[in-house]
């Protein structure tokens, strides 16, 4: 069998101005890096913004388990199975961190006859981007400690910077710091860190910006420090705003490439899904519904994670108003939703799919509470048996939702014609009708509340009074109309990640919160989230070697 690696090799790749034709972006609008990828042009994104806009698809999944869901590969298969039923469609996903390409998850570009290439540029440097947020977020970092350390006019306590520094890799060792050592020269000693990349505010900031003037007003917004007054220290009282913007005037401009059936993909951006809203940027979405009919993204880890931030912050903040959801589900997965362990997956079990369900009816509830009809993707494996493909067939239809058998992995475009139409067919009802799941005007802690209750199902919250006064001392501020970034472990409804299935009568504890005023979000993080991941104890790097032919391996 050949693996994924094997067939992005085979692939009979486009030149990315061909790939670009079939959006209508003229080949004099596009920014090649070499024959395969491409940015598009700022002046041209400009001139397209009075065209109609197509219709928004997101992909989202079941809370994700090691048997594997493959949102990813499903969003690739359903840009191709459109395409593949004559419609005009484009995708939108994230880049890949470094990081866990180098820990632990590997290569992330769909797989199978579903994959977005080139896929070794895209899993490493690709066109830069990460490496421009990391170095206007460290530009940022250098001036604070040099503004301290030329007087410091703006009166920063040393004690509440609460700027770190970046890198796009899994470092355990620099998640606290203390910096500035060796004297004099060096300058005022204090307690410092590191976060991965994806986890940047700057990351955050370039998703959700709409324009160049927009990112730099986004940047100059983000809190760097406090005074001893505990009022706060923007990043455009250091200054750094304008440099940060020249830094990321290229980054901000969404990348082109192509699926494996030469099918135009948007891959930018690449915000953590838990610390952050975990979508590719507002420019690539809002960008690629002026230039195709149907344009398919997706959202970070299961839909109480990823689609609650989509609908909640992306949409909100960008206008996006989706027209379709598609969950997307294994048999594997729903067994172990169903207390099957990894190991004993592959014998037919249709009473544990039948218990598993339960985690893939939550979410099809949920997304009924967005007003966004959803459809179920069945990502088949070889192992599936008809019985259990037709136990979850007949769960959602006593749900009210349909769901449709995929072999995208297996047969490409081919394997995902019926879902398609499917969606094509929800789609021409007009049932859609986008609503966040709560106002602006709902008070901080009250938003959360909803999100623990509706969305978690849990009985409520915990939080101290800490955390309530600084909720507080936001909305006095003017922060109060800011949505929520729930920052929890993407395995469960509750924070336990043991916990699957849909559990009920749990509680939310919610540990601190942090103000993205950049980004334009208040994150709750809710258990231990790290933002900087370390590897584990076989890392992937240690597989990872260039043979004898000169090709990558080990990266997928």
């Amino acid at each position: 069998m050949n693996t994924d690696i094997d067939i992005a090799r085979q692939a009979k790749k486009k030149p990315i101005h061909e790939v670009g034709a079939k959006l209508g972006i003229p080949a004099d609008s596009l920014i090649p890096f070499g024959h395969d990828k491409a940015k598009v042009s700022a002046d041209y994104l400009d001139s397209i913004k009075q065209n109609d806009d197509g219709k928004l698809i997101l992909v989202t999944a079941i809370n994700p388990t090691p048997a594997g869901e493959g949102k990813t590969t499903t969003t690739v298969g359903l840009g191709d199975g459109l395409n593949k039923i004559g419609k005009k469609a484009a995708i939108c996903i994230r880049e890949a961190s470094l990081g866990p390409c180098f820990g632990m998850k590997g290569g992330a570009a769909g797989g199978g006859y579903a994959q977005v290439v080139p896929m070794e540029d895209m899993n490493l440097h690709f066109t830069g981007d990460f490496h421009a947020i990391t170095s206007a977020h460290n530009l940022l970092s250098a001036m604070i400690d040099n503004h301290i350390y030329w007087g410091n006019p703006e009166g920063i306590d040393l004690r509440r910077v609460a700027w770190k520094r970046v890198l796009d890799m899994n470092d355990r060792a620099l998640r606290q710091i203390t910096c500035s050592l060796g004297g004099v020269a060096n300058g005022y000693p204090r307690e410092a860190g590191f976060d991965i990349t994806v986890a940047s505010e700057v990351m955050a900031v370039l998703c959700l910006a709409t324009s160049l003037e927009d990112l730099q007003d986004r940047l100059g917004r983000m809190i760097v420090a406090y005074r001893r007054d505990r009022s706060p220290v923007y990043c455009r009282d250091i200054k750094a705003d304008g440099a940060m913007t020249v830094l990321l005037q290229q980054a901000v401009q969404p990348n082109l490439v192509q699926t494996l059936e030469n099918n135009p993909a948007f891959v930018h951006g690449g915000p953590f899904a838990n610390i952050a809203h975990g979508c590719n940027s507002v420019i690539a979405t809002t960008s690629a519904l002026k230039l195709a009919d149907y344009v398919v993204t997706e959202a970070g880890f299961g839909a109480d994670l990823g689609a609650e931030k989509f609908m909640d912050i992306k949409c909100r903040q960008a206008g996006l108003s989706p027209k379709a959801v598609v969950i997307v589900a294994t048999i594997r997965a729903l067994k172990m939703n169903g207390g099957v362990g990894k190991n004993d997956l592959g014998p037919e079990n249709v009473e544990a799919v039948q218990r598993g369900c339960v985690n893939l009816g939550r979410h099809i509830e949920n997304m009924r509470k967005f007003g966004v009809p959803a459809v179920v993707a069945i990502n088949h494996f070889v192992t599936d048996t008809d019985a259990e493909v037709q136990v979850v067939k007949d769960y959602a239809a006593s749900m009210g939702s349909e769901a449709v058998l995929c072999q995208h992995w297996a047969k490409g475009s081919e394997g995902t014609t019926d879902l398609a139409e499917k969606v094509v067919q929800i789609i021409d009802t007009g049932k859609a009708n986008y609503k966040p799941l709560y106002p602006d005007s709902m008070g901080l802690l009250e938003k959360i509340e909803t999100i623990a209750k509706e969305v978690y199902r849990a009985d409520g919250v915990a939080v101290d009074k800490k955390i309530v006064d600084q909720l507080n001392q936001w909305q006095d501020a003017g922060y109060g109309n800011l949505p929520i970034c729930m920052a929890k472990t993407q395995y469960s409804f509750s924070t336990d990640p043991n916990e699957r299935g849909a559990p009920t009568g749990h509680t939310i504890p919610i540990r601190e919160v942090r103000l993205s005023a950049g980004a334009g979000f208040v994150v709750a993080v809710c258990g231990a989230i790290m933002t900087m991941p370390g590897l584990p104890s076989v890392p992937a790097a240690e597989a990872i070697h260039i043979d004898d032919k000169g090709q990558v391996q080990g990266l997928f």
